[in-house]
């Protein structure tokens, strides 16, 4: 997937090759990992989404008009999740803050311990001597995608098999998918753990591998570890205490305004005409903050690239740059006259730490920063404070509320 076009015209033109297997196809084939550039029953439409070069909204638009609610169920129910991860970890960002201060503390004891070093490095090179295992790892890091079983297995292998420290398997998840987003990788990898979902840790098992890879890989089931009793005793106290969802602050449409686009968001136009005054239109490359190791080159080509067709598709001049020293984006809206950054809203992640740490400058500089909210995130994220099957009860009421029913 290295050579996908970042674009919103490219996204579009693959949820519509895709909308006839939306139905009763994708439910039945969507488990089957067929290996690289062999996807085809599944949408691998995540790289656009991910960005919101293609909505949620209009995925599960195309679903039900195609193959009505019933027919379309289980590939609607597949795009709900990725904003019940986001709504979640909005809700507990202490979890995030857990994840990105435990990377870092993992990657220091790997400065000493060089036989955990090197048993990082086998994995991630994919020379584990286990084939599967292998040869995901491998198909990882050629293509910045893995089918969503394949991920499954795989963390579950690295965790309970392998013995590996499991965040640092989601961070080399994270800098490497093209699709990787703050919320859906660490959540899907805490629910492997048993971390997510208290106590009910995935388990892969070889006769599993064997079945939905239709034969291309039979592990012996001696080679898959037989105990995941989980890692609660990671988190001795559970689950932290659910926050209030953060209220953005709104723009104030005709205050002088920088214009922010990320890759959290690179569907500007459906905003920002709204602006009466915009001085600046700024282009934010974020990649690096994935992660404090290097990120896969093809992820940070695929936001470029994403970025780039936003700022194309805006019509307006535009500055680029890289996110480097957080009180620098008030020197940027301060060159360019604005009083407010306007950006479509930035969940919990990196870039949201980047601009948290920008805060007390641009607070100093008497410099505001506002957010639009989608609609499509206010219909789910609400109801994402447990597990998924509350927020599947209320799919037909979001669907309602969001015009689609």
């Amino acid at each position: 997937m290295h050579d996908l076009d970042p674009t919103r015209r490219a996204g579009e033109a693959q949820l519509a090759a895709f909308t006839p297997r939306m139905g009763r196809r994708y439910a039945a084939r969507r488990n089957f990992d067929h290996g690289p550039g062999a996807h085809a029953h599944v949408s691998t439409l995540s790289p656009w989404i991910r960005r919101r070069l293609v909505l949620e909204r209009n995925a599960v638009a195309a679903a039900l008009a195609e193959h009505g609610a019933e027919g379309a169920e289980k590939f609607i129910q597949e795009v709900i999740w990725r904003g019940y991860f986001k709504g979640w970890l909005e809700q507990r960002p202490q979890v995030w803050a857990s994840y990105r201060d435990g990377v870092a503390a993992d990657l220091a004891v790997l400065e000493d311990d060089r036989r955990l070093r090197r048993r990082i490095e086998a994995a991630e090179a994919g020379e584990t001597g286990l084939e599967c295992f292998d040869a995901w790892a491998r198909e990882l890091v050629d293509t910045g995608y893995l089918h969503n079983h394949a991920r499954m297995w795989f963390a579950s292998i690295w965790i309970f098999t392998f013995g590996l420290p499991w965040r640092l398997g989601a961070d080399f998840f994270y800098r490497h998918l093209l699709d990787g987003d703050p919320a859906s990788n660490t959540l899907g990898w805490r629910w492997v753990a048993g971390l997510h979902t208290r106590g009910k840790a995935y388990a892969a098992q070889a006769w599993n591998i064997a079945k939905f890879t239709g034969g291309r890989f039979h592990p012996r089931a001696a080679d898959l570890a037989a105990d995941v009793a989980g890692l609660q005793a990671l988190e001795p106290e559970g689950l932290p205490p659910l926050h209030p969802l953060r209220a953005p602050r709104r723009p104030d449409l005709s205050a002088p305004s920088l214009l922010l686009i990320t890759e959290e968001d690179c569907r500007p136009e459906d905003f920002a005409p709204a602006l009466r005054d915009i001085r600046a239109v700024l282009a934010l490359r974020a990649s690096a903050l994935r992660s404090p190791r290097p990120v896969a080159e093809a992820v940070a080509r695929f936001e470029a690239g994403a970025l780039d067709d936003a700022v194309a598709r805006l019509g307006l001049a535009a500055t680029t740059e890289v996110a480097g020293v957080p009180a620098d984006l008030a020197r940027l809206a301060a060159r360019a006259g604005a009083r407010q950054i306007v950006t479509p809203y930035v969940p919990q992640g990196p870039l949201r730490d980047w601009l948290d740490a920008a805060a007390p400058t641009l607070s100093a500089e008497g410099v505001a920063l506002a957010e639009w909210q989608r609609d499509w995130d206010g219909l789910i994220w609400p109801h994402a404070r447990a597990g998924f099957f509350k927020v599947k009860q209320k799919i037909p009421a979001i669907l309602h509320d969001a015009g689609l029913t």
